[in-house]
């Protein structure tokens, strides 16, 4: 993939009085001199000169193009300025800043839309401080399918919620909701449509030809034929074997409790959970730092680090900025495997 080919990536502000500015920062300081993953942020310039200067980095560069972004981008952090109103302060969010945390995601896809940027890369946000101020979506993953749905994705559209890292990779049929109500929610539907999604997504966004999937049960030991569960019987095994009969190759219901240790992850190349932790947890503990969130099935490349806006760190020059960073790596591998074709 050449170089000129390349469009900058573009990183959303996150929760201002979060840790989003600061590993930002972190980040173009580590990648500053790596073109191939150029990027741009959209914030308030203000707040992000007094943070450059307490870090000891130069004064972020005010662009207006995407052009300017790779051409300044060793120099300072490249800026796309939003106006703010409100005082920020490092761990003290407030829903006054949430027209800036959402206006800043909405810019950003709208550049990707437009073809003028390759792929966003979304900083932590804090829902509840979002849902004060009248914010209906339970998180970005939902937010983005909104404000791209007018628009085709390139495989079955998401959006589809996956964490990766080096050695693991898991999607998730449910999100954000309760275990109960997760639990009541799994349909053969649903579970097709996530499965053809994340089959898509490993072949045209990471370049995996066949891609080889693992179903995670919803019950102990994967229902113990009906003893401790109906789910797998009756809804799991009977989708698995209809997507295998259209070509996808995936898995009955495996035990969740055997097929995340290093053996059983060498003959897989992703996981599809039935809901939140199931997924994560196993994910984030193999590594916790490297691991990046990836919504699929999006007509953009979005990813975000997994990790949320540790306010409690905010402001105190001690968050890593590793997931961000990886999270911008993987954003640069999608787009160019999507411009590949």
């Amino acid at each position: 993939m050449s170089r000129q080919a390349q469009k900058p990536l573009l990183l959303t502000l996150g929760d201002p009085a979060g840790i989003g500015p600061e590993i930002t920062l972190k980040a173009w300081e580590q990648l500053r001199h790596d073109a191939e993953h150029a990027f741009g942020m959209l914030g308030p310039f203000d707040y992000f000169e007094k943070l450059s200067g307490q870090m000891g980095l130069p004064r972020p560069k005010l662009v207006n193009s995407m052009r300017q972004i790779t051409d300044h981008f060793s120099d300072a952090l490249p800026l796309l300025p939003m106006v703010s109103n409100t005082m920020i302060k490092p761990g003290a969010p407030s829903s006054a800043n949430a027209t800036l945390i959402t206006g800043s995601i909405e810019r950003a896809v709208n550049h990707c839309l437009g073809g003028e940027a390759d792929a966003i890369i979304t900083n932590p946000i804090a829902k509840h401080v979002l849902y004060d101020s009248g914010f209906k979506f339970p998180g970005h993953t939902e937010f983005l399918g909104e404000l791209t749905k007018t628009h085709d994705a390139p495989y079955e559209r998401g959006p589809l919620m996956m964490l990766a890292n080096s050695e693991l990779r898991v999607a998730l049929v449910t999100v954000h909701q309760s275990i109960e109500k997760a639990a009541k929610s799994i349909t053969a539907e649903k579970i097709r449509h996530h499965a053809r999604i994340l089959h898509g997504a490993l072949k045209h966004d990471l370049g995996i030809a066949n891609p080889r999937l693992v179903m995670a049960a919803l019950n102990p030991h994967a229902g113990e034929n009906g003893a401790m569960g109906d789910t797998e019987i009756e809804i799991i095994n009977p989708t698995a074997a209809e997507l295998r009969a259209e070509g996808v190759n995936i898995s009955d219901a495996l035990p969740p409790d055997t097929m995340f240790h290093q053996e059983a992850r060498a003959n897989y190349d992703a996981a599809l959970c039935m809901y939140h932790d199931q997924g994560l947890i196993p994910v984030k503990t193999i590594d916790f730092h490297g691991t990046v969130n990836v919504t699929m099935g999006l007509p953009i490349v979005r990813t975000s680090p997994d990790h949320g806006t540790a306010f409690d760190i905010a402001g105190k020059d001690i968050a890593r900025p590793d997931s961000l960073i990886a999270a911008i790596k993987l954003a640069r591998t999608i787009a160019d495997h999507r411009r590949a074709g």
